[in-house]
């Protein structure tokens, strides 16, 4: 017997919503006794400019969970906490190794409630963190959004979480379209599946132009240098000052270190989804595709390190639709099993071409956003006004040994970044059943120099060239990580 498709309301998921909660998250909490949390969050980017923030957070009291109620407290609670905890570790002049209680053990308790692990996840910067500027629009609209809380108080900052909410909202009605286009799959009814295909098709074409929008709000040179850190998380990061991660303590008073992956975009179950239901495969980087031993047809376990570590960051709930949509996915084999069908096909090619097209964007995205400005910072790191400079996340990671091997870096917790997008796109394209859209997908993907035309005519080469610099340093080439800027 065939498992049943996942009903959407045993998830918590809104066919019309998505992975965004149903209920628009709250603005703050209800109850007096949670003052003290709301009154330090609506003051953060003060209490970090003047470098206060520890200081009133060493004197906070340890708060019970007992009065949050509603889901959609305890979401509240875990993003305000989520941005305390942050704001306290890269607020400094020199990362704060131990976390107080007064937010650790909240923030244990309320990350065991909600199935995510206790840091500042793409849930607690995205998906839990905005409000609507008309309540009769809808938030798929990037003029009707913005955010509740940020590090910076900076538009640049709001602009580049409500990116990722717009496309989360515009996406969501693609979940019960394609859950449809699995049922009408197993009916053998060929039509419905073309019409939900090319559907989906034409939304994804809408995600990408929602994604081109970045740089109309959020400078890459506000982003790089200061929202970036902010967004670190607490693994990989022995570079930066957190040899040991950080360390919490919990209701019991027993400490411990741990560390974390910073908020990255792969903890967007949307994505993920889109990648289930397609049958699209994503190996370890570098990986090549094994075509003797690669099953064909149904979704087939991810391969990828850090996409399944990236899912441990999402909401349980989601998390465990993410996985039992693999087990009924049916697209891929049923398109090949009438590879007789032309309309189908077609439709079916569309959606990878246009998956194919919003990584494009998205490897520019990050091009833009982080490669060319991690170059840029390493160039300006040589002046003697940087090098006496606080020691942070990105100054750190620059300390290079000379000799060292500038692709296997460590800094933030990350993959090798564009190698990493470069073969996420690729694999998109793998599943084509049409020869042409093969081709057409992979047209642009002819092995390229180093784009340097200096490259042999001066004897001066800019150090670090080849690095590539994350959210809050260098990425690392391992697989089982990640930073904010990753699909």
């Amino acid at each position: 017997m065939l498992p049943p498709i996942p009903n959407l309301a045993d998830y918590g998921i809104s066919p019309e919503y998505g992975f965004l909660p149903a209920e628009l998250p709250l603005e703050r909490l209800p109850d007096p006794y949670y003052n003290k949390w709301e009154a330090i969050v609506l003051n953060l980017q003060g209490l970090i400019l003047s470098k206060r923030l520890r200081g009133v957070i060493d004197r906070l009291p340890v708060l019970s969970t007992i009065g949050l109620e509603h889901d959609s407290e305890w979401r509240r609670a875990y993003s305000l906490l989520g941005f305390m905890a942050h704001g306290y570790i890269w607020g400094g002049d020199s990362p704060a190794e131990v976390l107080p209680a007064a937010i650790s053990v909240p923030l244990l308790a309320i990350s065991e409630h909600l199935e995510i692990p206790p840091v500042a996840t793409y849930a607690a910067v995205c998906l839990w963190n905005f409000k609507p500027l008309f309540i009769d629009e809808h938030v798929d609209n990037l003029e009707n959004l913005a955010t509740l809380t940020t590090f910076t108080g900076s538009i640049d900052e709001s602009w580049f979480y409500l990116v990722s909410v717009a496309i989360e909202a515009r996406g969501a009605p693609t979940i019960p379209l394609m859950l449809n286009a699995i049922d009408a799959a197993r009916g053998n009814d060929s039509a419905t599946v073309t019409l939900c295909l090319q559907k989906f098709a034409e939304r994804l074409d809408d995600l990408g132009a929602l994604l081109q929008r970045m740089h109309e709000g959020c400078d890459p040179r506000v982003f790089y240098d200061r929202i970036r850190p902010f967004l670190a998380g607490s693994k990989n990061m022995e570079e930066a000052g957190l040899p040991n991660g950080v360390l919490y303590e919990d209701a019991t008073g027993a400490r411990s270190y741990r560390k974390y992956s910073g908020g990255s975009n792969a903890q967007s179950s949307l994505i993920q989804f889109f990648d289930i239901i397609l049958g699209i495969v994503h190996r370890t980087t570098g990986e090549k595709k094994d075509t003797a031993s690669e099953k064909e047809g149904s979704a087939p376990p991810p391969k990828n390190n850090f996409l399944l570590e990236m899912r441990k960051y999402m909401p349980g709930p989601h998390r465990r639709f993410l996985e039992d949509v693999g087990l009924v996915a049916n697209i891929r084999e049923y398109v090949e099993a009438n590879s007789d069908n032309a309309e189908l096909r077609i439709a079916f090619d569309a959606c990878l071409a246009m998956l194919s097209a919003f990584r494009d964007v998205h490897i520019n995205v990050v091009t833009r956003y982080v490669v060319m400005k991690s170059r840029e910072s390493r160039s300006r790191s040589k002046s003697p006004e940087v090098t006496r400079r606080k020691l942070d996340i990105a100054s750190s990671s620059r300390d290079v040994k000379e000799g060292d091997d500038k692709k296997n870096l460590k800094g933030t917790g990350g993959t090798a970044l564009i190698p990493f997008l470069k073969q996420a796109r690729d694999e998109t394209a793998e599943p084509s059943v049409e020869p042409w859209a093969r081709r057409y997908m992979s047209k642009s993907r002819r092995p390229r120099g180093q784009e340097d035309f200096f490259l042999g005519k001066l004897n001066e080469h800019a150090d670090g060239a080849d690095g590539i610099c994350g959210l809050a340093g260098t990425w690392t080439a391992e697989d089982d990580t990640g930073g904010l800027c990753h699909y």
